[in-house]
């Protein structure tokens, strides 16, 4: 069998000939004004027609890419092949009516796009055989990425649900408990017997009004961070290397005074667009953990530094401090009034770092940390780049 396209009509189809056939015509208008591309395949030969609207979606022009079946194959990301290969034979086998997949495939640039194809066998040889099949490629890319941003929105929506939860329960508890300690105090302020007594009893009632006073500052610590969190008329593209720089140097006094080396090795053109005010109390809340908690086994150190994946850009914060064990706090790292570091601070309420990890979902990241006891703790912001 002859291949269904020859060369002079592939020619034409790619074209602007007015005097192409009305019917060709019509098809080549429908495809360009579509961005729909047209592959079709022949088994004798195993070649393949494609389209000018098919190697566009690859950013390669149509005397670019030959009629091999490879030009298309060995594009497929690596991810995708199995899947791809798997229901193109289930076609081909006869075991589906239609060869339907969506994939990556990489473009002439290097990047990748989704794409989703489909297929349908036109014609069979005298065994039955699929003799000829004939197909379209569509660039889904934009609406991969909105299901991708979609997927982790719920996702995000679903934690920041669950911790509000458990965070209202606590605050609850918390009120109720400071009541509770009111009503008991006044009790006992009303049976006291003596003004020395009384006055024990009212200095008791301004330590309960502080811890409430600092029960109601961390509610509306919490609220405020959420409620802002979808305002992104405050977003700026910041230098991240500079806003370290700023960081480390408000906080010069404590780092001289409690001997730190600090290594600031982000790469100097390394941008982001998020709310400034919180990336920078991000990062001092981190770094300022990092100093809080060093050891005292050891000269403290801690290096700041960047790393890059086609996805991600990441920002890692790690030290030679104290650390966590992580086998026994694993699950508790960012909740509410948990403290784990073993020591005897009175300034270490447990609530640092869910306002952190509240700030950095706020403005689109996730924050991990990886640690050893008596080793160090690194924490890692990870920021998907396509939203950047």
């Amino acid at each position: 069998m002859k291949m269904p396209w020859n060369k002079k009509q592939q020619a034409n189809l790619n074209s602007n000939d007015s005097n192409l056939p009305m019917d060709v015509l019509k098809w080549q208008i429908a495809l360009e004004n579509s961005n729909v591309g047209v592959w079709d395949w022949c088994s004798n030969n195993n070649e393949v027609f494609y389209s000018a609207e098919s190697k566009k979606i690859l950013g390669y022009t149509h005397d670019e890419l030959t009629n091999s079946t490879m030009e298309w194959n060995k594009r497929v990301h690596p991810e995708d092949r199995e899947t791809y290969f798997n229901n193109l034979k289930s076609h081909i086998n006869g075991d589906s009516d239609v060869f339907k997949n969506e994939h990556r495939v990489k473009c002439k640039d290097g990047s990748y796009k989704w794409v989703l194809v489909k297929g349908k066998t036109v014609e069979r040889d005298s065994q039955g055989k699929p003799s000829r099949v004939i197909g379209t490629h569509t660039d889904i890319t934009y609406r991969k990425q909105k299901e991708s941003q979609s997927k982790n929105q719920l996702k995000l929506i679903t934690s920041q649900n669950e911790r509000l939860h458990s965070f209202t329960h606590i605050v609850s508890h918390n009120l109720k408990t400071h009541i509770g300690n009111f009503r008991n105090i006044l009790e006992f302020y009303d049976e006291a017997n003596s003004e020395a007594e009384k006055i024990e009893l009212v200095n008791h009632l301004k330590t309960i009004s502080e811890a409430l006073t600092t029960t109601i500052v961390d509610l509306d610590n919490i609220i405020s961070i959420k409620t802002k969190s979808n305002n992104h008329e405050l977003n700026e593209r910041i230098n991240v290397f500079q806003c370290v720089e700023k960081i480390l140097s408000n906080l010069k006094m404590e780092i001289k005074a409690q001997h730190v080396s600090t290594y600031n090795s982000i790469r100097k053109d390394d941008f982001l667009i998020t709310n400034r005010p919180y990336f920078e109390s991000i990062l001092y809340n981190l770094i300022s953990n990092s100093i809080k908690y060093r050891s005292t086994d050891r000269n403290p150190k801690i290096i700041i530094q960047s790393l890059h994946s086609k996805k991600e850009y990441k920002i890692l914060i790690a030290d030679n401090g104290i650390g966590i064990d992580m086998d026994k706090h694993r699950n508790q790292l960012f909740e509410m009034y948990q403290t784990f570091h073993g020591t005897d601070r009175t300034d270490s309420r447990g609530v640092g770092l869910y306002i952190t990890k509240t700030q950095v979902e706020a403005i689109g990241g996730t924050i991990t940390l990886e640690s050893k006891l008596n080793e160090g703790t690194t924490f890692i912001l990870s920021f998907d780049k396509r939203l950047y």
